[in-house]
């Protein structure tokens, strides 16, 4: 729970357009969907670069895919692009299939070096990649716009707050800190304090960033 909030903070801190944020982050949940471990931050990258994401972003969004959803990501997948290539109904993933994707994510795909890697994928290309590939497309982008959309507006709505929280510390400093009363008793006036420029420079790229 802790981790996705660091998470989260440090996507919505970058200094990156809110649209570059979002599409960065929904190109890692959609590489999230794709059974090539080990290659999930090479493929956001990919998908970042053509829909004018930040990298940064897209490393964060593959976080989507973990051991908690792994599972769910695997079954959905594979499911969905059986179904897309045969038509065949959507069933259970079975046991056999759980054992070949084992030798995926526990033993990895370079144990035996590069031979080692050609035969595992041959192995496991049609019973497992090749459905769970086809399956990845449809439903990584339906997450990935879903994310996109969600991120997008926490990003705006994260730097709109952030900004009224340094005009209003930008409106403090522009106050002396105390009012004292004159000989004659009256109140002078406050004189206002020149805005620090670190202060207007931060806020001028909030409000550019914003837009």
């Amino acid at each position: 729970m802790r981790s996705g909030k660091y998470v989260g903070k440090r996507i919505f801190r970058l200094t990156a357009s809110p649209h570059a944020v979002a599409a960065g982050v929904a190109a890692g949940v959609f590489a999230s969907f794709t059974p090539y471990f080990g290659f999930h931050f090479m493929i956001a990258f990919a998908v970042a670069y053509l829909i004018g994401g930040n990298f940064i972003a897209a490393a964060m969004g593959t976080f989507f895919g973990n051991p908690l959803t792994f599972p769910f990501i695997a079954a959905g997948t594979w499911s969905t692009g059986r179904f897309i290539l045969s038509g065949a109904h959507i069933g259970s993933f079975g046991s056999e299939n759980h054992t070949r994707l084992g030798e995926i994510t526990e033993k990895g795909l370079f144990t035996n070096g590069f031979t080692g890697f050609v035969e595992r994928v041959a192995h496991l290309w049609e019973p497992v990649i090749l459905p769970w590939s086809v399956g990845a497309i449809p439903l990584g982008i339906t997450f990935g716009i879903i994310f996109y959309g969600l991120t997008r507006w926490a990003s705006i709505r994260f730097r709109e707050a952030r900004l009224r929280r340094l005009e209003a510390r930008a409106g403090m400093l522009g106050q002396s800190p105390g009012d004292e009363a004159d000989d004659s008793g009256g109140i002078d006036e406050m004189k206002p304090v020149e805005t620090s420029s670190a202060t207007k420079s931060t806020i001028g790229k909030l409000n550019d960033t914003a837009a």
